[in-house]
């Protein structure tokens, strides 16, 4: 017996942008310009994190540093900006469009709180370096439980 995997769920937003970048996705590929929404592609990023530290790499060739914007709290990171796109040759046609351009965002939710003030980001040859210090945690104490 053959069975149907049926997933409920009532986050239609998400399930929309989905969606929408299924077919923003497919026009791209046929015109590297077109677009639907204003987050055209994501940057590839890795991060490290040590016992106290956090340290995001951001891949972001060919973006110029004032397109870059850098916004960090105590609980994540946005990184955002726009890679200007460089028209064909009059009279040519794209015959391999893989390099995408136009605006960017990626939100990193992390994995503990950090210190907003101690933050040291550097950009050079295409690469955002953002290193940020975790909080430390305060000393943990026992709760006395009362019967009422």
């Amino acid at each position: 017996m053959d069975y149907i995997k049926i997933r409920l769920t009532d986050d239609f937003d998400r399930l929309e942008a989905k969606f929408q970048k299924t077919v923003s996705d497919m026009f791209h590929s046929l015109n590297p310009m077109y677009s639907f929404s204003k987050s055209t592609w994501y940057p590839p990023l890795d991060i490290f994190e040590t016992q106290s530290e956090i340290i995001v790499i951001a891949e972001l060739a060919g973006v110029n540093k004032e397109d870059l914007d850098l916004e960090i709290n105590s609980r994540a990171i946005r990184i955002a900006g726009r890679r200007i796109g460089i028209p064909p040759a009059e009279n040519g046609k794209y015959r391999l469009a893989e390099i995408q351009y136009g605006n960017f965002e990626r939100v990193l939710y992390l994995p503990s709180a950090i210190d907003t003030d101690s933050v040291n980001a550097t950009y050079k040859k295409g690469l955002l370096h953002i290193q940020v210090n975790k909080l430390k945690m305060a000393a943990k104490h026992n709760v006395p439980i009362s019967d009422e």
